[in-house]
């Protein structure tokens, strides 16, 4: 995939520009020039909750699938094409695969599957000792695709998932793949809403940063790694960090979660903890909001590339019904658009 590039080419304006920024869906680019450094701030509110009350997943996953969509937003909406940027987890783990799928400029949907009793023991096992996150996606692979249309070659970069967290795949993702000094903080949480003791209220929330290390100048570029995606096993050398990168990435590891996913702390007052001192500037927030693809007439495009025979063993009490995995909309299509002939028995 294509690294995020630098921050949009229109007027910044000091980050105490937008200290009463919305507090929800939207992501905020920034850069630090006295660190050579950009980044983005990104915020899900009633998006990820809107997509995680479809499904009433378990904590755990919800809480997961909350950090993937805020490591999504923050890597496809740095894209520079028309298209979509897919994040996809597929392990032997309790989840056993997750999906995000976002929409250049804005759009994103999300769902996992996994299995309840063994997250269940997960949850029960490793509650205390803050391994949850690994153990929930056991081993096996993160895979980032850039579909920018049927006219374009679709790009794909593949990430070995080994028992870490979401921040260590994307961390070993730029570091293999992207050769850009980079790290990333997520977070997810449930808030509380409102109502009475007896009946309160919560909603989920979920919030990253992304800062890369993006000199104007070689002297300040690292040594290059190998080309595309390492393979596996592959020694990447190691190399002497420049200063401003060293403060940098110090300063954005004392980011707590509840500052990523707190709507009294502004994406603006975050960037002023950090790296005020610096002269951090925020260009023009992106909108994110929660829209599945599905529809009546892509539902009926799927369907109708299925063998006759399979169609035929689809329909049930006259009909074929289809549920959305993404956004759980049922469908009902009629037997007869699809050239399907049926009798009072089927």
């Amino acid at each position: 995939m294509t690294s995020p590039a630098p921050a949009p080419e229109r007027p910044a304006v000091p980050a105490e520009a937008v200290l009463d920024t919305a507090a929800d869906d939207f992501v905020l680019p920034f850069a630090v020039e006295g660190l050579d450094v950009r980044g983005r701030v990104v915020r899900l509110g009633p998006a990820i909750d809107t997509i995680l009350a479809r499904h009433d997943y378990p904590e755990p996953v919800s809480a997961l699938l909350a950090e993937a969509a805020a490591l999504a937003v923050l890597l496809g909406s740095s894209l520079k094409v028309e298209g979509r940027f897919i994040l996809q987890t597929q392990t032997d783990g309790p989840v056993g695969l997750m999906v995000v799928d976002f929409e250049v400029p804005d759009k994103i949907r999300a769902c996992a599957t996994y299995d309840a009793d063994r997250v269940a023991e997960v949850a029960r096992r490793d509650a205390t000792s803050g391994e949850t996150v690994g153990a929930l996606l056991g081993v096996g692979h993160l895979a980032m695709t850039i579909d920018a249309g049927p006219n374009s070659n679709r790009y794909q970069g593949v990430v070995p998932l080994d028992g870490g967290s979401l921040e260590d795949v994307a961390h070993t993702y730029f570091q293999q793949s992207e050769q850009i000094p980079t790290v990333v903080r997520l977070a997810a949480a449930r808030a509380f809403r409102g109502g009475t003791d007896h009946d309160r209220e919560y909603h989920w929330r979920a919030g990253g940063v992304i800062v890369q290390h993006l000199p104007a100048s070689e002297t300040g570029r690292v040594p290059d790694l190998p080309p595309g995606d390492a393979p596996e096993g592959a020694a990447i050398p190691d190399f002497d960090e420049p200063d401003e990168w060293t403060e940098a990435r110090v300063i954005l590891e004392t980011v707590e979660d509840h500052e990523l996913t707190d709507p009294s702390i502004s994406a603006g007052n975050l960037l002023i903890r950090l790296y005020h001192e610096r002269g951090v500037r925020v260009f023009d927030p992106i909108d994110v909001i929660e829209r599945c693809r599905c529809s009546q007439d892509r539902i009926t495009e799927m369907l109708q590339g299925f063998s006759p025979e399979d169609q035929a063993h689809m329909v049930k009490d006259g009909e074929i019904v289809v549920t959305c995995e993404f956004c759980s909309t049922r469908y009902h299509v009629d037997p007869a658009i699809l050239g399907i002939k049926t009798g009072s028995g089927d």
